[in-house]
């Protein structure tokens, strides 16, 4: 039977909302050694990503302020996955998407996270999966050792 991400998502995922500033979201990505996290609301609905390179691009490029508002710099545009989505779903969609990371969805409401080496460890015998899978790592520059968090 095929792997879900129910199965191999990181599920103590540490968020951050609206309400929060920058230099917050910096801490917590420093203090749990990841360079993403979910933006959600106060119903835990993802409503957005925020990226080390959001917060380098959109915000220290453009001079904002460590006070600015998380919705000022963050990614709104999500591509999520399901509990019960296979791996090798998840890697296509990665793949189609050139994303590393997919936040995982349940009843409107973020239960985990997958890393693209989450996907790479835990792949079935789906041949093409694992050439998208390595296609992606590879043309986005990352390692498949990496440890099983989405940094």
């Amino acid at each position: 039977m095929p792997k879900k991400l129910r199965d191999i998502m990181t599920t103590s995922v540490e968020t951050v909302m609206l309400k929060d500033n920058v230099y917050e979201a910096a801490v917590k990505m420093k203090e749990s050694d990841v360079g993403i996290i979910p933006v959600v609301d106060e119903d835990r609905r993802c409503i957005g990503l925020l990226t080390d390179r959001d917060i380098v691009v959109r915000g220290v490029a453009e001079k904002k302020p460590n006070s600015s508002a998380i919705g000022e710099i963050m990614s709104k545009r999500l591509i999520t996955g399901r509990p019960d989505m296979t791996v090798d779903e998840a890697s296509q969609v990665m793949a189609k998407e050139q994303i590393k990371r997919l936040p995982v969805i349940e009843n409107d409401k973020l239960v985990g996270m997958v890393a693209l080496a989450d996907l790479s460890r835990n792949r079935e015998t789906s041949d093409e999966a694992g050439f998208v899978v390595a296609e992606l790592s590879e043309t986005l520059g990352m390692h498949l050792q990496e440890p099983n968090h989405f940094q």
